[in-house]
This record gives structure tokens, C-alpha cells and sequence, in this order.
């Protein structure tokens, strides 16, 4: 007399370490005997930016009228070696997704919202797009351990080169583009057989170590006459050390990708078990950046998860100069629309759930090379909705800056936050709300 009961009537208890999702993965990986791959982030609760709160000015602290006073963003990135450093006017910058995860017209329409706002956009795996190039007032050109698609030409193209040692998602490991995503011409540009599934390197194949580097890094410099700045990327992992070794090597600028980060396509297991959250590294990058003398010298970039203005501000009231967003900026441009709810159902996700860019069926013809799914998306579009999107991060983080007494984004600093977690306050390293208590620092 069961059957009209409800799971609680009938005093049934989900098991946490055995829950429906674990069950169902267990159950997937007996049926298939192969390992889960997706893209996006991590799913798992970790503590982020909403566990900090600023504190305003009242009585002991003066705000700024919004109206009247100033508040500027700009920042400056490569000032330590370059000869032309980048000014760009917001801090927000947007993070490497390659062409290949991502159609052309996507990486078109992040190079025209960028450039609109004053910021830079960032190449990513597989090589520079004429689209992408054209589109971009200030690009990043990335130098992979895959090679696919480098060319010094590119090089000298673009306006700054980032040396990626790793990723949030997947620190140690390497990326995955699969066969239905490697079209014609992503096959051209990365000198691959055509529809096979391709697995970028973990490791770059000429060097072994922080010399190596330092002598890598000095190639780029000579290929691009010393004009360019060098950063170097980390996934969050053993923060403060790498840090620490890419100052020594030489970078102009530190790129630090937190957990939270997203990713194109690699295991799920990578992706939910190894690195540490963005929240917990910016603290250590920041000291390593303070021991050596030179914070604010060798700029900060953090990303991983940065979804608004205020986590903009709380990362740079942290110590970083800049952020950099990848899956919010895919968001901007259309991604996860609900007007593709049927679509999205029919591929067995939901809008709102997308995270099968590995499949390149993705509705919005953002992460796809399928020619009838890219055409629906219309570059000029997104890049004034990126465009949008920027603008009110900035906003935002102003607002919060203005109400906080400060001038200027880059002077938010720690003593103008708490945390409301005891996690969240060990790992940001800010007290805990309404106490002086900053839990593992004996204060």
C-alpha cells in the first residue's frame, strides 16, 4: 500500500557518500568502462567570493558620491619588461578558449566585446583567427605545451604572450578536443587529422623546470623584440611556489586559474578533485608576489568563477590587478539560453546545465563547429552583449569601491573585507565577521 507514498512518507534516506549521482556515475562507468568526460567547472559546493562581505564606509570611513567623485579602473599589465605595456580600461579581461571548443564567430564576438570596453581577449589553444585578430584591440596570444597552431608570426601579431603551465580545471593535466569538433579548418590550424580525437600535452616538450623557462621566456622576448609582455599561467595548485618560480623566470605578468575555473572538455574527475579554489589562492600568490618585492611590479591576474562586479572587487581587494572570465563571458554572448530549451533537452541537458561543450552540439553556436549551429549565432550580437556584460562588472565593482572610500579599484585591499565562513576566513585570510579572528593566523 505503497505506491501513492512520497520517497519521505515511505522513510526512505538518500545516502550522502552514496547519493543519486554517485550511483548513477558508478553505474555509467560498470556500463560503459570509460572514464567521464565534460566541460565547465566544478560542481561541488567550495567556498568562493559570496563567503566575504565588504565593509562599508559610515562614521570611522568616508564613502565617495557616486556621482561626483571619481573612481577609476584602469590598469596597467607588463610594466616590469616590455616596452608596450597594456593600458586597458577595466580590469575585467576575457580568459583563452580556444577556436576549436569554441566557433569562429564566438571567438569574433569576444574579441568585439572586448575591444568595445577597452580590454583584452585571449587566444587560446589551437592558434590566432583572422577573426579573432581583427576583431581584438588587445590580444593575448597563448603559448600551449600542444604547439598546435603556433606561429611566430602570430607572435609578433599579437599584443601580449601568455605561457600556460596549467589550468584551475585541470592543473597536471592536458585538454581534449573530440573528432566532432575537429572540422577542416581546426585540423589545418593545428596540423591534425581530420575528426580524430585530440589530446593537447600535459607539459611543454622543451623544457623541464624554471631555467628551462627563464630561457623559453627569453626566446619570446628576442622573436618579439622585447615588446611584449610575457605572462606566464598557473592552475591552482602549489600556488605560492609557482608563483614564486614564474617571477624568477621572468614574467611580466602571474596568471592564477582557481578551481572553479571552467574548462572545454577534460575528465570530470580532474575537474571536481584536483587544484584548490580561486579563493584560496589568491592569498598565496600575493605573498609570494610581497617576498620577493614585487606586488603590483609583476601584475596579478586571477580567474576561475569570477561571475560580477563584486567578485571583480573582492579578488582585487585580495591583492590581484585584474581578472579574467571564460564561462561567464560565454554566458554573455548566449550560452545556456532558454529559448533553446527543447534543443537542450534533446541532447539530454537543460539550459542552465549545458556543460557538454566537449559534444560541439551546442544549440547557441557558441562551443560547436557544426556549420547550421554556428551560423545561428551572430558575432556582432554577442559582442555587444559581452560588451553589456563588462560594462556593469565595472559598474558594479566601482559601486562597491566608492562605497568602500577608494578612489580607484586597485585600492581595495584586505582590511575592507570579512568572511562568514571559518573556511572562507582561513583561506582569504580576512577576519571573521564581527571579530578580529583570522582562524590559523594566531590573531
Amino acid at each position: 500500500m505503497t505506491d501513492n507514498l512520497s520517497i519521505e512518507q515511505r522513510g526512505l534516506r538518500e545516502s550522502a557518500t552514496f547519493d543519486r549521482t554517485t550511483i548513477a556515475a558508478i553505474q555509467r562507468a560498470a556500463e560503459t568502462g570509460i572514464y567521464d568526460i565534460r566541460g565547465w567547472g566544478a560542481k561541488r559546493k567550495l567556498p568562493h567570493f559570496d563567503d566575504l562581505l565588504f565593509l562599508g564606509a559610515s562614521m570611522s570611513r568616508y564613502p565617495l558620491e557616486g556621482y561626483r567623485e571619481r573612481c577609476d579602473t584602469d590598469v596597467w599589465l607588463g610594466t616590469r619588461n616590455a616596452k608596450y605595456p597594456l593600458h586597458l580600461s577595466t580590469p575585467v579581461t576575457i580568459a583563452g578558449m580556444s577556436f576549436g571548443a569554441l566557433s569562429a564567430g564566438a571567438k569574433e564576438a569576444l574579441g568585439r566585446g572586448a575591444s568595445e570596453v577597452g580590454t583584452s581577449t585571449t587566444t587560446g589553444d589551437g592558434g590566432m583567427t583572422p577573426e579573432e585578430r581583427g576583431q581584438s584591440k588587445h590580444l593575448v596570444y597563448q603559448y600551449l605545451p600542444s604547439r598546435y597552431g603556433m606561429n611566430p608570426d602570430d607572435l609578433r601579431k599579437a599584443d601580449a604572450i601568455e605561457v600556460v603551465l596549467g589550468q584551475g580545471a585541470k592543473p597536471g593535466g592536458g585538454g581534449m578536443l573530440l573528432g566532432q569538433k575537429i572540422s577542416e579548418r581546426v585540423a589545418a590550424m593545428r596540423t591534425l587529422p581530420e575528426g580524430i580525437d585530440q589530446r593537447s600535452a600535459c607539459r611543454h616538450p622543451d623544457w623541464t623546470g624554471p631555467d628551462d623557462l627563464a630561457i623559453k621566456i627569453n626566446e619570446l622576448r628576442e622573436i618579439t623584440d622585447w615588446e611584449k609582455p610575457i605572462y606566464v599561467k598557473v592552475g591552482a595548485s602549489r600556488t605560492y611556489y609557482d608563483v614564486k618560480l614564474a617571477v624568477h623566470s621572468g614574467a611580466d605578468v602571474v596568471v592564477v586559474d582557481g578551481m572553479q575555473g571552467g574548462t572545454a572538455a577534460t575528465q570530470e574527475v580532474f575537474i571536481e578533485h584536483v587544484g584548490i579554489p580561486t579563493l584560496a589562492a589568491i592569498p598565496q600568490a600575493v605573498q609570494a608576489l610581497q617576498e620577493l618585492g614585487v606586488h603590483r611590479e609583476v601584475q596579478l591576474i586571477v580567474s576561475g568563477g569570477i561571475r560580477n562586479g563584486a567578485d571583480v572587487a573582492k579578488a582585487m581587494a585580495l591583492g590581484a590587478d585584474a581578472v579574467a572570465i571564460g564561462t561567464a563571458a560565454l554566458i554573455a554572448l548566449g550560452d545556456n539560453d532558454p529559448r533553446y530549451a527543447k534543443e537542450y533537452e534533446a541532447i539530454g541537458s537543460a539550459a542552465g546545465y549545458y556543460d557538454d561543450f566537449q559534444d560541439g552540439r551546442d544549440p547557441a553556436g557558441i562551443s560547436t563547429q557544426d556549420p547550421e549551429l554556428s551560423a545561428r549565432f551572430d558575432p556582432v550580437l554577442g559582442g555587444k552583449r559581452l560588451a553589456n556584460f563588462l560594462r556593469v562588472m565595472t559598474m558594479e565593482a566601482q559601486t562597491i569601491a566608492r562605497a568602500c572610500g577608494k578612489a580607484h579599484l586597485q585600492h581595495l585591499e584586505p582590511e575592507d573585507l570579512v568572511a562568514i565562513s571559518i573556511e572562507a576566513a582561513a583561506m582569504a585570510r580576512v577576519p571573521l565577521a564581527g571579530t578580529g579572528w583570522i582562524p590559523g593566523s594566531g590573531l
